[in-house]
């Protein structure tokens, strides 16, 4: 795999060190980031699903005695 070199200000470099845990790589910390990100949308679209109940057919239970 490629290594690349991105320049960032310090300021962003020190920021983005805030969100890591000891012994993690900046790579660890931005896939961890982006992670998260992606897993959040994904919920967030489920959420905004859900929040369309025309779309929904309810289902009602029989009970069998």
């Amino acid at each position: 795999m490629a290594t690349t070199t991105i320049q960032i200000p310090a300021e962003t470099r020190d920021r983005l060190k805030r969100f890591g845990l000891k012994g993690q790589t900046y790579r660890d910390i931005l896939e961890t980031l982006m992670d998260r990100v992606e897993y959040e949308e994904f919920m967030e679209e489920q959420y905004r699903r859900l929040q369309d109940r025309s779309k929904f057919i309810q289902l009602r239970a029989s009970l069998v005695e």
